[in-house]
Formats: structure tokens, C-alpha cells, sequence
């Protein structure tokens, strides 16, 4: 278990370069981003080199799964995500699912994400690179968004059934969503490949909210998981270097 540290939400105030010369200062392997479309990726993929530090995630496109018409766009933008991910020996990439379609039915788009996710598994089949899904709250950050429940995302990682395919828990959405943290990281760790975590209320570091991180990092710890915890917060202190710095203490690595 390795925190990785977030290129699009922690020291906002450095430039791409910068900032990624400080994630190794402060002790981080890796970090992770979001769009890598929007990004001077050959200039981030080169400070990560410099500074030896693995980029541990990236996101794809976010094109609907949920909306069967789209999957063939899904599906060209997923290819150049793979292929981006294989230069740059990235092992996890996160796809959101899209939005609910107010027309069709819950379980017809549940279907429509299913097939998509196993032409996805073509791609992934020669590769160790592990494609998540993210559920995410419905309450404040994702208003119209499909995929909220952790449950309900195992139902499609297990109808895929495809070892490349798995789910992202991201701790701050499923508190807000359903609770029960930690009985759910023990229920589905098999199917889980990436974590994210922030505090709750306001997406901000641990120990600023009501989540008692403590226990949920000795939790994901005690399944065995060996992959990275995504640091996916905005930063309350000013000194985000020493904040940063004493969670990779606190919580060790």
C-alpha cells in the first residue's frame, strides 16, 4: 500500500514541473492525475522520470457507458488511454460511467456499461493495466451521475468477470453515499484496484472531518491490498508541504 499523491488537487499554487519535483521532496513515489487530454503530458511524464516517481493513475475520456449509442466513442478514446498508459507504465485507469439516462431504464444502462466494459476487457486482455470504475455521490459533488453504490458496482465487475476490470473506492463518496465504510472495503476488496480518500465534509485532508481514517487505512491495509490510495483532496492548510508530509508519517507507506 503506497500513497499517491494527486497532480490536479495538492500544490496547486506550484507549476506542472514544480510540483512534481516537491511530491519527491516530500517522499511520495507516485502520483496521479485526471485528464491527461488537458495536460502537457510529455512534460509531466518527463519531470516524473527525472524525479523517479511512478505515475500510479489516469483517467480516460469521459464519454457515457451508459449510453450504448457512445460506446464506439468510449471505446476509440479507451484505446488511446491504453495506449498512453503502456508508454508510460501506468497500471490503473479510471472511467466514470456517465450519467443516468432519464429515458431508459436503470437496468438496461446497467446492461449497456457491461458490454462496454467487456470490449474494453479486448484491449486489456495482453496487459497488466487494471481499468476502474468509480462510483461517486449523487448528494453534492455528481448530481444525474449513474454508478453511486459500491454494491452495485461489484454487480458489473462480476458480470464482466475480467481480472482487468475492477472497482476505485473512493472513501469521501461512499461515506456520503451509503456508510458503512470499512464493512464495505472487507465485503468487495477482491474487486476493488484503486482507492481515493478525503475527509468528509468538504473533500478536504484527513482529520478535518468525521472519517476515522486511522481505522480505515489499518482496514485496507489488513485485506492485503498492495496498490496505491489516491490522495483526492483539497487542502485546508496553507502548508501543504508539512501537512503532506506528517500523513505519509502518520499513516506510513
Amino acid at each position: 500500500m503506497i500513497f499517491s499523491a494527486h497532480f490536479n488537487t495538492l500544490l496547486q499554487h506550484l507549476p506542472p514541473v514544480e510540483r512534481i519535483e516537491a511530491f519527491a521532496k516530500i517522499g511520495f513515489k507516485a502520483f496521479e492525475l485526471w485528464g491527461w487530454w488537458d495536460e502537457d503530458i510529455d512534460e509531466i511524464a518527463a519531470a516524473a522520470k527525472k524525479h523517479k516517481l511512478q505515475i500510479a493513475a489516469l483517467c480516460t475520456p469521459f464519454v457515457s457507458l451508459t449510453d450504448a449509442t457512445k460506446r464506439d466513442e468510449y471505446l476509440t478514446s479507451f484505446a488511446k488511454t491504453v495506449k498512453l498508459c503502456k508508454q508510460l507504465d501506468v497500471n490503473v485507469i479510471i472511467s466514470q460511467v456517465g450519467d443516468a439516462l432519464p429515458k431508459c431504464s436503470r437496468k438496461v444502462q446497467t446492461h449497456s456499461i457491461i458490454e462496454g466494459l467487456m470490449k474494453c476487457a479486448d484491449l486489456l486482455d495482453p496487459t497488466d493495466i487494471n481499468l476502474c470504475i468509480e462510483p461517486l455521490n449523487l448528494i453534492y459533488d455528481h448530481e444525474g451521475y449513474f454508478l453511486s453504490r459500491s454494491d452495485h458496482a461489484s454487480q458489473i465487475i462480476e458480470a464482466v468477470n475480467h481480472p482487468n476490470i475492477s472497482m476505485l473506492f473512493d472513501v469521501y463518496h461512499q461515506q456520503i453515499t451509503e456508510g458503512n465504510v470499512i464493512n464495505n472495503i472487507n465485503t468487495y476488496h477482491p474487486l476493488i484496484g484503486h482507492y481515493h480518500i478525503a475527509d468528509n465534509p468538504g473533500r478536504n485532508e484527513p482529520g478535518t472531518g468525521e472519517i476515522n481514517y486511522a481505522n480505515v487505512i489499518k482496514a485496507i491495509k489488513e485485506t492485503g491490498y498492495i496498490g496505491y490510495i489516491g490522495l483526492e483532496f483539497a487542502p485546508k492548510v496553507k502548508q501543504q508541504q508539512k501537512m503532506l508530509a506528517d500523513l505519509l508519517k502518520q499513516f506510513g507507506q
